[in-house]
């Protein structure tokens, strides 16, 4: 089976939203420390501290939409069956991840200093956004 380069760009962005997923999950496992050292809204921490349902709830819609991303990008890529509303699917998260990739931008600008854990995270998603973006044109 010989693979198209948005394939398999499609690939690694699934490849990597489905280890993001597994990450966002074994964060409320891990405790408040997990989501601390995620960078999660105090609000999440504070949740996972107290034991309240905020914490779990939310993290499992994240790593759903996560999971729902290598869905997409698989299906695209033609590792599983076409989904519904794969085209329209695939540009709404290019953009989303692409945004996401885009909010380093000011922290390189202030003086608060690099938060090098925001600047990574934020390159990922730019390429996740990129490699759907590629996808995108291909379907």
């Amino acid at each position: 089976m010989s693979l198209s380069i948005q394939s398999k760009l499609l690939i690694s962005a699934g490849v990597i939203a489905f280890i993001s997923a597994i990450w966002h999950v074994l964060c409320i496992f891990g405790g408040p420390s997990w989501y601390a050292f995620a960078r999660a809204p105090q609000q999440i921490i504070e949740s996972s501290i107290h034991g309240t349902l905020l914490a779990p709830i939310g993290t499992i819609i994240v790593a759903s939409l996560m999971f729902a991303c290598t869905v997409f990008a698989f299906s695209a890529a033609g590792l599983i069956r076409k989904v519904s509303f794969l085209k329209p699917a695939l540009v709404t998260i290019a953009v989303i991840c692409t945004l996401r990739g885009l909010i380093a931008i000011p922290t390189f600008i202030t003086t608060s200093g690099l938060d090098i854990w925001q600047i990574v995270a934020s390159v990922i998603w730019f390429y996740v956004g990129v490699c759907f973006i590629l996808g995108s044109i291909k379907q």
